[in-house]
């Protein structure tokens, strides 16, 4: 229950931070010149906005997606060693008639 609040939080906040940058933007029409490696290129500022939010989301959202992954594939790992040992242990285990009678 604490992290599905915890997530719904994350994203309320992620949400509210994009409205504020469509609002900035709308606010401010400017024509921002971008220099990059060979050219150079003239763009409206709400356009530069977007697209560096939604790259930073989209970056950020592929890190997690790998980390998330690897730990899923690390419980999958531990819970088919941890049913191995079980049954090791449940096989190995012997009742005596001795043990029965106490």
């Amino acid at each position: 229950m604490e992290n599905s609040v915890r997530s719904f939080i994350i994203v309320v906040l992620v949400g509210l931070l994009f409205v504020l940058a469509l609002l900035f933007g709308a606010k401010n029409e400017q024509v921002v010149t971008l220099s990059y490696f060979i050219a150079e290129g003239q763009y409206r500022l709400p356009m530069v906005l977007a697209v560096v939010f939604f790259s930073g989301f989209i970056i950020s959202w592929i890190f997690a997606s790998y980390h998330i992954v690897k730990l899923k594939i690390a419980l999958r790992k531990s819970n088919k060693a941890l049913k191995k040992y079980t049954a090791a242990d449940a096989i190995s285990v012997v009742v005596t008639p001795k043990d029965q009678a106490a």
